[in-house]
């Protein structure tokens, strides 16, 4: 047979394995904020209450956590603004990433 006559295939695209629809919730992300020996705790604490403009109360909370516990998940947000708190908080010398949420 002439492959003139054969019909043409159209193969169909590949979609992503994890396809996102236009309602589905963006990926979150933990940022979180890790003990480090240079920063004082009220350096913390004014730094979180000045980023995320948190009272006092709620930035000591965090500032505890850290110092007990190694670390405190400071804000869970989609990537972009994850991003833009954990560079606001290297501009501060606190040590700070982001991780997705499992």
């Amino acid at each position: 047979m002439d492959s003139a006559s054969e019909p043409d295939k159209v193969s169909k695209p590949e979609m992503e394995k994890e396809a996102r629809w236009a309602d589905d919730p963006a990926p979150a992300y933990d940022v979180i904020c890790w003990d480090d020996p240079v920063n004082y705790m009220e350096v913390e604490t004014h730094v979180f209450m000045k980023i995320f403009g948190w009272d006092k109360p709620t930035a000591v909370k965090h500032t505890i956590e850290i110092n007990d516990t190694g670390k405190s998940v400071l804000a869970r947000e989609e990537f972009e603004q994850a991003e833009c708190y954990v560079h606001q908080l290297l501009h501060y010398s606190l040590h700070a990433t982001m991780e997705p949420v499992q």
